[in-house]
């Protein structure tokens, strides 16, 4: 921000990966996920706060290219402004061409796509472009905060998106699926193969798989834990963490199956996302 670097935290995706799912609220405060617009191309763009000029200048521009896009796209604005000066703004400016969300319940969004800066608590600005089939298909973050996105850019590959809408997701879900008492545990040697991929995962008694977190100080493991308990809320698999002051444990087991499950796996791979 004017030349001061700020850090990003959250999930370190990349293009080509299955896009998370995320909780955003709406000008009428109801609460809206990325799953909510279907098979639509989803242009995202991120922006700190409507009540700055950029910001307003980026809203406003989007709005305007809305008209020259194609119906199978949706334009979505998040930040975390409250829903109510989100709408205010909307309403005072006419923006009809894109639709605005915010992130100050949850920050759902901005830790599950890395966008939260951590020093000021508000979404960085960005531009993500999701497929019809939830793949990240482009990921722009503006490296000076005060600067507008490349539009050029973002039309450019938004074209070549429409021009194939669709992709074939790889690897595991990037959803936790609830587990049924009762089902059976994974075979060892499906488990060997996962947690060969899960670099610094430790396999406990082939039931459970552990990893410890350093980080600075009790503040900044007291952070990483509190990010990991929200995307373990929404995710409905919750793991075992324990804290001593600058390190975090980590413990993930199923116990509805009495053992692992691939659920394991997809958290442990949203954790190192946080973490990495």
């Amino acid at each position: 921000f004017k030349g001061s670097p700020l850090s990003l935290v959250g999930r370190n995706l990349q293009e080509n990966l299955v896009a998370p799912d995320f909780k955003v609220v709406s000008p009428d405060l109801k609460e809206v996920s990325l799953l909510s617009f279907g098979n639509k191309i989803k242009l995202i763009t991120s922006f700190p706060s409507s009540d700055t000029p950029v910001c307003d200048l980026q809203l406003k521009e989007f709005n305007k290219k809305a008209s020259q896009i194609s119906d199978e796209v949706v334009i979505l604005g998040i930040s975390k402004d409250l829903p109510f000066a989100l709408g205010r703004f909307c309403q005072t400016n006419n923006i009809k061409g894109l639709k605005t969300f915010s992130d100050y319940k949850f920050s759902s969004f901005g830790i599950n796509y890395g966008l939260l800066i951590k020093e000021l608590n508000l979404l960085t600005r960005a531009v993500l472009i999701i497929d019809k089939t939830n793949i990240i298909r482009y990921i722009q973050v503006v490296p000076e905060l005060t600067n507008q996105p490349d539009y050029e850019d973002v039309l450019k590959k938004l074209d070549q998106v429409l021009k194939n809408p669709s992709q074939t997701p790889e690897g595991l879900p990037t959803k936790c699926i609830p587990c049924e008492v009762g089902g059976l545990p994974l075979p060892k040697e499906k488990i060997d193969a996962l947690i060969a991929q899960h670099q610094g995962w430790e396999l406990i008694d082939d039931k459970k798989i552990r990893k410890e977190f350093k980080f600075k100080d009790f503040i900044q493991t007291k952070y990483f834990c509190d990010l990991v308990a929200i995307i373990a809320q929404e995710q409905g698999h919750h793991p075992s963490l324990t804290l001593t002051y600058n390190k975090l444990k980590i413990t993930l087991t199923t116990h509805a199956v009495g053992g692992l499950s691939n659920n394991d796996f997809i958290m442990a791979e949203i954790i190192d996302q946080i973490g990495g």
